[in-house]
């Protein structure tokens, strides 16, 4: 197991001490879990997710025959990684809608970096289960699942699934969240910075500085042009960070 790091040390007016263009603390422990072909335990900050990553020579029916593969993802919170304890959905008989747009858009972002036909026809699986959550879940659990997903590809090749001259993976990608609080943009919000921020915004990137999604709300006062720009420059900069943090994890 690798573990990497990184950590701000300016103390800056948030909270927590940081400048509003600064990440909270990221660690991320590669191979985490014994079993999974592929994982990552990601913490930003005091959010922590497990990211696992499954990979299965063969894919969905409906996909047989085509030569090419296929990424899914799946996204849920224990119970405790909450203040107050939550029902399992299992137990309530449903998932609800926020579980299934999260796995959506985990599963959407880390298919933008991946070349189908080079996979084949495999299937990797990524669970993302939040163990603790203070803000930035979705987007902890993309960056997290970008280096599960890397390792889950290459336990495809060492076992000849993958074809040893193929490049599935097309690119890196990660996730942060920016928003607006009395005025000011910031880069990655804490839950005590989130739910007070008049505008909220998830952006995922790739290695290249690519947007591949950006969900953006106004929660108070609408947002103009020029806080947009803002926004996704803050974003694009702690992007890059992310991705040099993913690439020393992963060694390349």
């Amino acid at each position: 197991m690798s573990t990497s790091q990184a950590t701000d040390t300016a103390r800056g007016p948030r909270s927590d001490g940081r400048e509003h263009d600064e990440l909270r603390a990221i660690t991320i422990e590669r191979g985490w879990s014994d079993q999974a072909e592929g994982s990552a335990l990601i913490s930003f900050g005091r959010t922590k997710v497990l990211c696992t990553a499954s990979f299965t020579n063969g894919v969905p029916r409906w996909m047989t025959g085509k030569g090419k593969g296929w990424v899914t993802a799946e996204y849920s919170m224990l119970p405790r990684s909450t203040n107050d304890r939550m029902d399992r959905e299992s137990v309530k008989g449903k998932i609800g809608g926020r579980t299934h747009e999260i796995s959506r858009l985990i599963g959407r972002s880390l298919r933008a970096v991946v070349d189908m036909k080079s996979l084949g026809e495999n299937t990797i699986v990524i669970d993302c289960d939040v163990l603790q959550a203070d803000g930035g879940t979705r987007t902890a659990a993309i960056t997290g699942a970008y280096v599960a997903l890397a390792d889950a590809l290459e336990w495809g090749r060492s076992k000849r699934f993958i074809g040893q001259n193929a490049k599935p993976l097309i690119d890196s990608v990660s996730a942060v969240s920016v928003g607006i609080i009395d005025g000011v943009p910031m880069l990655d919000l804490a839950y005590v910075e989130d739910v007070r921020a008049e505008t909220d915004m998830n952006v995922v990137v790739t290695g290249r500085g690519l947007f591949v999604e950006v969900q953006g709300t106004a929660e108070g006062a609408p947002f103009d042009r020029s806080e947009l720009n803002a926004l996704l420059d803050l974003a694009l900069g702690g992007a890059a960070d992310l991705t040099r943090l993913q690439v020393e994890t992963l060694g390349r």
